[in-house]
């Protein structure tokens, strides 16, 4: 599965993956038993997992909800154990995004974003979920895709996937990088799909929880594109490997099919009711949290980023992609040319603006620069001619403090001409910090930390529209609740039957 935001899109990794003792030869592949030339050892990759597997959860954030992590990991063991790779050592993680993704790093480290887990409707799906992924780790995708790029001299010894600012890897790595956020090509993923079905068979669920589960992820996409174009935006969608809907791909129903072989149950196991006792409660969206004095995230709507913690409203560049994390909002314009970063961070008092530039870009001295024009707040911005993965030239640096916070922008282009362009929407960007409106505030009271997911019997006379006005869900309610009980487009609830609602 790969990645389809709610709020977020296209969420930036700070990853950077060492390779360290990797091996040039051949190895056999533990899932076709056939000769593969990788040059990566098994001992390599169960390192990048491990080395990185703290960066991912520093990112993202870890779910705070142990019995759901328990949970997830307990299907995700029984799943692992059918594997082709089942000595492995597998570990599985809820992520705190409202993200629709999962993902794995190589070396069994794999991730699910609680952002899905709304979308699902049984443990079965669960399981295809997360039997995808393991898919990718058994079969070795990362390290194959590896191999291809260092034979085409891609990469070297040092790989990642960068935000772009002050990182020394490229930020468009076609490796790991762009694996995770847009999947690995149309056979990897059906490979996936048909080793997740393997599993999942062996394991007791039925198969064709695969399918519905992409069925699931391309109505999500349908609604995101038509949204997207109400919005003037760009889409922020599953990575669109199958370009039909599963229930008319044949290829994908062909490779599902092979795993009703080994089925061991006449009647698979679907565990509804458990998943749903597992899933009550559980946050949706984007929320704001607070760690210590730091709001962890914010939230990002249209072109908009909100910190209601310090009253703080910020314009970002309209019609460009936006992506999110905890605490960093990366903005990409529509011709891939121009990049602006927003780091949030805890003021450190007593060091100034300029102080923290030079010390965060390890400078002695600063080129010339002063405060922004028409901010009230203390600031310091100047140009710095540094050599990024996205630009070999400059980097307008801006840095505001307000209140309890210190924000960071970071804004780059590939050419000189090109940053020129984009240097006075940098700026722009940074003068229209500003506090909250009325109408702002009100959408902070209704997508903040009150929402969250409900399970409930639907009672006679219930439609998706009445239940939407008794939500805090906004003029797409309706909408909203159809897709995460798979009834999307015009479905109703059935009396009686178990839904999902948002409170």
């Amino acid at each position: 599965m790969r990645h389809t935001a709610l709020q977020t899109s296209l969420i930036p990794l700070l990853l950077t993956i060492v390779l360290v003792g990797f091996v040039s030869g051949c190895a056999l592949n533990p899932v076709s038993g056939t000769p593969d030339v990788v040059f990566m050892s098994e001992a390599s990759e169960i390192n990048i997992g491990s080395s990185n597997d703290t960066k991912i959860r520093e990112q993202y954030g870890v779910y705070e909800n142990p019995e759901l992590q328990a949970y997830i990991n307990r299907v995700g063991q029984q799943l692992a154990a059918q594997s082709h790779r089942p000595g492995l050592g597998y570990h599985f993680t809820v992520l705190d995004s409202p993200a629709v993704n999962a993902f794995a790093l190589p070396g069994g480290y794999i991730y699910i974003t609680r952002g899905i887990l709304a979308y699902l409707n049984s443990e079965a799906e669960l399981a295809a979920v997360l039997g995808h992924e393991i898919g990718h780790v058994t079969a070795r995708h990362g390290v194959r895709q590896y191999t291809a790029a260092t034979a085409t001299g891609f990469v070297g010894a040092i790989i990642g996937v960068a935000t772009g600012i002050g990182a020394t890897q490229d930020l468009f790595n076609k490796v790991f990088g762009n694996a995770i956020l847009s999947g690995y090509g149309r056979d990897h993923e059906l490979e996936s799909d048909r080793l997740g079905a393997e599993y999942l068979a062996r394991t007791g669920y039925d198969p064709q929880a695969v399918i519905k589960v992409i069925g699931v992820l391309k109505n999500q996409e349908a609604y995101e594109k038509k949204l997207a174009a109400a919005e003037n935006r760009q889409p922020r969608i599953y990575h669109g490997v199958f370009a039909s809907h599963p229930s008319a791909d044949k290829r994908l129903q062909e490779v599902v099919g092979e795993a009703d072989k080994f089925k061991s149950l006449s009647e698979p196991k679907l565990a509804r009711e458990d998943y749903f006792k597992q899933i009550d409660k559980l946050a949706f969206g984007i929320i704001t949290k607070s760690s210590g004095k730091l709001t962890k995230g914010g939230l990002l709507y249209t072109n908009r980023y909100y910190l209601p913690e310090i009253d703080l409203a910020i314009d970002l560049p309209s019609g460009w992609s936006l992506q999110q994390t905890l605490d960093t909002i990366t903005a990409t314009s529509t011709d891939q040319q121009s990049l602006l970063q927003l780091d949030v961070r805890e003021l450190e008092k007593n060091v100034t603006p300029d102080e923290f530039l030079r010390r965060h870009m390890q400078l002695s001295t600063l080129p010339k620069g002063g405060a922004v024009t028409g901010l009230s707040q203390t600031s310091y911005t100047t140009v710095l001619p540094l050599a990024t993965a996205f630009s070999a030239r400059e980097t307008r640096a801006i840095v505001v403090d307000h209140k309890n916070r210190r924000l960071f922008f970071q804004g780059t282009a590939r050419t000189h001409e090109g940053f020129t362009a984009a240097d006075p929407v940098f700026l722009a960007t940074a003068r229209s910090l500003r506090p909250l409106k009325a109408d702002e505030k009100q959408l902070m009271e209704r997508t903040g930390t009150a929402q969250r997911l409900r399970v409930i019997q639907a009672r006679p006379g219930d439609t998706f529209a009445s239940l939407a006005k008794k939500s805090p869900l906004n003029k797409n309610g309706e909408d909203t609740l159809r897709l995460i009980n798979n009834l999307f487009p015009d479905g109703e609830p059935q009396a009686g039957e178990l839904i999902k609602i948002i409170e």
